[in-house]
């Protein structure tokens, strides 16, 4: 009984089977692993989906036992299905639970190489997963391949938001191997392409001046806007998207709105195209009242100001122009920025309208009254006035006496006694002067003024003080080659030749020497006055002369005299001395005769 339970077979137990004897299932067993493949661990091999679960799928390999892949080694295809064929890599024959261990993803890897260069060289169609974005562009995964799809070859439009496609399944064609980095690039936008020049291809040659069409904007920048008319792009230049001024074309269109758009022009290959959308509107200058006329008031906003003048919008697209001069009744330079601001609203007067030109020329000055007006009466010649000096001018300065009323001071007309080479050396701009009006012509607007006249003239006075021939003390103030400015008393200032600048020592006199200086020239007319420094000690040397001169003959003359005087004393003494002496003979020959 025990021998018996021994040799039991309990796997059989409860189980419907034949019982075969030893030899029988060592032969079945035969035959079952001569129709079972021979495997090798670390192999690639073609198998067959027989099973899907939520994570994994089982494969066929014609082993003993199928295998089993990770669900996520293959999500780069989700459309796999039961039946189709699939690589993959034995890791292992049999784990812990007698599992065949099987890797799709080291199955593509080996093989992606190979697939890549064939999918190259075929121009095939592939898929792959895009996996996540980079700098430029995304990484896909390509037969188990991290390829790079540029943002350029995304589409054949510009694409703005890139992680869109992170996660999705795409097709690509293989653009470019660079083996010894091992990089991939593929490109979704070849597929498209073909396609696309078709199109491109049916449009242009459609395409006709005047054509209206439906298009996306495709792209905003701040000269324009391109848009997409199926294949083919277009450009509306910001000048022609709208009648009125725009600062940017992302105030008329957004970004993928579908607009309608007229055909402007375009080159021989129809390669640039221009496009318009105000065109398709009626232009505003229709629209502008009928009934307005040159000297109407108008009002607007200002939307551009320049130095020379600045553009009034009076509706959308209907703009005139009010000239830095129409802003102010002033006569002296000055730029629009000083009288009006963009956006501001403002009035005008209608200068000029041209409906067929579409020009309109406008005025503010005109909406107050005229200041020449009334300038006879408030500017009469002779009269005294405050003014701003605004300019200068190498013949003179010129002053505003009011908003309007300008004038000009002649330099001779500045000072009685200075000689002034240019007005900036009188006064500045900006700063206020006395003057007296000396002419008023109100039929061309100009004022003749003068500020040496608010004074009396200095050079009546001045010719008692600078007789030719006096002596007054003078500084030099410069000096050049024909001579130098020398400053006398009074503010006066003379002119010194250069001859007249020696010295008793024979040099010749500097800047800034003071010396004494002789009139030889005075005239009242032309305030001029020439002195002489050399004449002083020419006239000293030449009066010492004179006076030696005269003094030596004046001791030749009294010379002469005593010489004379001498002799008729000598002749007279000799005379009486020859007579004393006859006297004496003549006494003598007596006393000789008494004897």
């Amino acid at each position: 009984m025990s021998n018996s339970m021994e040799n039991f077979d309990w796997s059989t137990l409860s189980k419907k089977q034949t019982v075969y004897s030893k030899e029988v299932r060592e032969q079945m067993a035969a035959q079952f692993e001569a129709t079972l493949k021979s495997i090798n661990e670390h192999e690639v091999m073609d198998g067959t989906i027989v099973g899907i679960s939520t994570k994994d799928i089982v494969v066929n390999i014609g082993f003993k036992s199928d295998g089993v892949v990770a669900l996520s080694e293959t999500r780069y295809n989700p459309d796999l299905k039961i039946g189709d064929k699939l690589e993959v890599y034995i890791e292992s024959q049999e784990d812990k639970t007698g599992q065949l261990i099987l890797s799709h993803k080291k199955a593509r890897a080996l093989r992606s190489w190979d697939r890549v260069n064939e999918a190259l060289e075929k121009e095939e169609v592939i898929k792959g997963f895009v996996k996540c974005r980079t700098k430029g562009g995304l990484i896909a995964d390509v037969f188990g391949i991290e390829a790079f799809l540029p943002g350029s070859q995304i589409d054949v439009k510009p694409i703005r938001d890139y992680d869109v496609y992170v996660g999705k399944i795409m097709e690509f064609k293989v653009v470019k191997i660079n083996k010894e980095f091992k990089n991939v690039v593929v490109s979704h936008k070849a597929l498209i392409e073909a396609e696309i020049e078709q199109q491109k291809s049916d449009i242009i040659s459609k395409l006709e001046k005047g054509q209206i069409l439906e298009g996306i904007v495709k792209n905003i920048t701040s000269y324009g806007v391109f848009v997409d008319l199926g294949g083919v792009d277009g450009l509306i230049h910001i000048t022609d998207l709208s009648w009125g001024r725009i600062n940017h074309p992302e105030e008329v269109v957004k970004l993928d709105e579908k607009i309608n758009v007229v055909i402007l022009d375009f080159d021989d290959n129809k390669k640039r195209i221009a496009l318009g959308l105000k065109q398709l509107t009626q232009h505003p200058w229709e629209q502008l009242d009928a009934n307005l006329k040159v000297g109407d008031k108008v009002t607007g906003k200002v939307v551009v100001v320049a130095d020379y003048g600045a553009f009034v919008e009076l509706i959308p697209g209907v703009e005139g122009l009010i000239h830095v001069s129409e802003m102010s009744w002033s006569q002296h330079l000055r730029t629009a920025h000083d009288f009006l601001k963009v956006g501001q609203d403002i009035e005008a007067s209608v200068l000029t309208l041209d409906r067929e030109e579409r020009k309109m020329s406008l005025g503010v000055k005109q909406l107050t009254e005229d200041p020449w007006a009334k300038v006879a009466a408030k500017y009469s010649v002779g009269s005294q006035h405050q003014a701003v000096v605004r300019n200068f001018s190498n013949f003179g300065i010129f002053v505003e006496l009011e908003e309007g009323i300008d004038g000009l001071i002649h330099i001779s007309d500045l000072s009685w006694s200075k000689k002034i080479k240019h007005p900036s050396e009188f006064c500045k701009i900006g700063e206020t002067i006395d003057v007296k009006v000396l002419e008023l012509d109100s039929e061309n607007r100009k004022l003749s003024l003068g500020h040496k006249q608010l004074e009396e003239n200095p050079w009546e006075v001045f010719e008692t003080i600078f007789t030719e021939g006096s002596v007054h003390q003078g500084t030099i103030i410069n000096a050049n080659d024909k001579g130098a400015t020398v400053g006398l008393p009074y503010g006066v200032e003379g002119f010194a030749p250069a001859r007249h600048l020696v010295k008793a020592d024979k040099t010749t006199a500097k800047t800034d020497e003071v010396l004494e200086f002789k009139v030889i020239e005075f005239n009242k007319d032309s305030k001029k006055i020439v002195v002489s420094h050399t004449k002083i000690h020419d006239d000293a040397i030449h009066e010492e002369k004179v006076a030696t001169e005269e003094k030596k003959k004046s001791e030749e003359e009294s010379t002469k005299k005593t010489v004379k005087k001498m002799k008729d004393s000598l002749e007279k003494t000799t005379l009486g001395d020859i007579s004393a002496l006859a006297n004496l003979k003549q006494e003598m020959d007596k006393k000789g005769d008494k004897k």
